[in-house]
């Protein structure tokens, strides 16, 4: 009766936590617009709407793989220096090098999953914590990106990219529909799978995780290589969108995706929350960042202000976490 209890409580809470979410967005929402027609601009055109959704397509992404890893109980913070290794890798091999471009995105993949992968294995057999590790795969790549092309951009990618990145499908950009096929994926995975199963294992109790039989290894692993799989992905988004790839594209992108989990009701404790809500999350980030974007706040306030939501949707979390139990 009591486990029974504690369950209807986790799932009410679950519901309020969504409900909250998408609450906090209609309100940051109708503040950004009424703000704006006080100085006349049109917050909800269409144009600026479509720039919210592809803008928060590529965080999202990110923000699959690091949902993965913070349920773990881990960290990951070099995908966003992967993302502009990655990126960097792409251009290079279709820009000097002439590789086809299907052949030279799964090469970019695979880069991103290499890195991934080294990173899990560091944490789960070199015994690191993941916050170190991270932090030398993040100078890895950081340096690798810049040593790539001597610090310089590469231009001159093939146009199929950036008109992927232009398509748009039923008046609605082709990147929504990535990003939407990716996280149903990955929901099913994480809520209808073994590999689900064991990473909130992995993440509610790591020592209870390993007596059960669960390969801890192979699970921190694999939410690693998947991180950096994401991070690959969002990499070929963003050459596309941009049309170049630069090596300091990626700054601050994997502040962004967990920023984005946090918002979404991840527990940095691991354990807890749903993959899905991440991408909820994703897109409060961005319309904030553009609604003071286009407010003209300054970009040292802006970092402030997201710093404040961030604290503030912690904060909220535990709250809801004392009450729950």
């Amino acid at each position: 009766m009591g486990s029974n209890g504690k369950t209807e409580r986790i799932k009410k809470r679950d519901k309020l936590s969504v409900f909250a979410l998408y609450i906090g967005m209609a309100a940051i929402i109708i503040v950004f617009t009424l703000l704006c027609r006080l100085k006349g601009i049109n917050y909800l055109s269409w144009t600026n709407i479509t720039n919210i959704i592809v803008q928060s397509s590529i965080i999202g992404v990110m923000a699959i793989g690091a949902s993965c890893v913070i349920l773990t109980g881990g960290i990951d913070l070099s995908s966003g220096s992967m993302l502009a290794f990655d990126g960097m890798v792409c251009a290079l091999l279709t820009v000097r090098y002439g590789v086809p471009l299907p052949v030279a995105m799964l090469l970019t993949v695979l880069t991103g999953c290499l890195l991934g992968m080294l990173a899990g294995i560091g944490i789960s057999y070199g015994k690191l914590p993941a916050f170190i590790m991270t932090l030398g795969v993040m100078q890895i790549a950081q340096g690798g990106a810049l040593a790539l092309n001597g610090g310089q951009p590469v231009s001159g990618l093939p146009g199929e990219l950036n008109q992927f990145a232009k398509t748009t499908i039923l008046g609605i950009p082709a990147f929504v529909y990535c990003l939407l096929l990716l996280y149903a994926v990955m929901v099913f995975v994480m809520r209808k799978t073994k590999f689900g199963r064991h990473v909130y294992s992995l993440g509610g109790n790591a020592q209870a995780a390993r007596l059960s039989g669960i390969n801890v290894k192979r699970v921190e692993i694999t939410v690693y290589t998947l991180a950096g799989l994401f991070s690959a992905i969002a990499a070929l988004m963003l050459i596309a969108r941009l049309a170049y790839a630069s090596p300091t594209s990626g700054d601050g992108y994997e502040m962004d995706a967990i920023a984005s989990c946090v918002i979404g009701g991840i527990a940095l404790s691991g354990g807890q929350g749903k993959l899905g809500n991440t991408l909820i999350g994703a897109l409060i980030l961005t319309i904030l960042k553009n609604g003071l974007q286009m407010l003209d706040v300054s970009s040292y306030y802006q970092q402030i202000i997201t710093g404040i939501v961030i604290v503030g949707a912690v904060l909220m979390d535990k709250a809801e976490e004392r009450r729950a139990e």
